[in-house]
């Protein structure tokens, strides 16, 4: 995992592409077959998905929903979920209208530019890491996959850990079912996460608090087709709701 350190505070219309390779070119270079892996909200900044809060009028809803926080910012939660699956004011677990079951429909203050600013998910993660792989092809002639990552909370274990939001010419989802372990047992439910494993592996070098919004992952062998719509749980699967 090689951090890419360097890059400039993210606007809307930058080139994240180009930003991505003169990080590399500065760290180890890219190379066919490495896995880039850029933060949710970096993505996020250069596709313009931020939020004044100074021009949002919340709902009754959102004052309710909101106890004693800003009633403001659930508003715009309220606005990016589907569903509302658990409440305790002022938390809201929430499904997002991308299917992600996640805490706030995945709207956070961290990173923003100021206290009345929020920072939304991408509209489609897939589409933005497709868009960026292909920038970066265009520039460099090297092929790559393509991560966007954001950390997610986790219902049986404390802390967060990165996964994958958004995933392009990578292996999303490793299937093996069907085949046999080392004695010969036949595997029936084996399912491997393979990019959100990749993006958590990532974050160790990236890091929360050191501004460093991106990471190139070498020699993991894991270019594919995968989505990262593959990695979301089918409601008919989902057996805490």
């Amino acid at each position: 995992m090689i951090g890419l350190p360097g890059m400039p505070e993210l606007e809307a219309g930058d080139d994240l592409a180009a930003l991505v390779v003169e990080a590399a070119a500065r760290a180890a270079g890219l190379e066919d077959g490495d896995v880039v892996v850029v933060a949710q909200k970096a993505v996020s900044k250069v596709e313009g998905r931020v939020v004044d809060l100074r021009e949002i009028e919340p709902s009754e809803r959102a004052r309710v929903l909101a106890g004693e926080a800003d009633p403001r910012r659930v508003e715009v939660i309220l606005r990016e979920a589907r569903e509302i699956i658990r409440s305790r004011p002022p938390l809201l677990i929430t499904e997002t209208e991308h299917g992600f079951v996640c805490a706030s429909a995945g709207v956070d203050s961290s990173n923003a530019k100021g206290p009345d600013t929020l920072i939304l998910l991408p509209l489609d993660p897939d589409a933005s890491a497709a868009r960026l792989r292909d920038a970066i092809h265009e520039l460099t002639g090297i092929v790559v996959g393509v991560i966007v990552s954001d950390s997610f909370g986790r219902a049986w274990r404390q802390g967060t850990a990165d996964v994958a939001l958004g995933v392009a010419g990578v292996e999303a989802l490793r299937d093996l079912r069907g085949k046999r372990d080392s004695v010969g047992y036949e595997l029936h439910a084996t399912q491997i996460a393979i990019a959100d494993e990749i993006a958590g592996a990532a974050e160790l070098v990236m890091g929360k608090t050191d501004g460093v919004p991106a990471a190139v992952v070498r020699g993991a062998r894991v270019a594919g087709s995968g989505l990262g719509t593959d990695l979301l749980m089918p409601r008919e699967r989902d057996l805490f709701r």
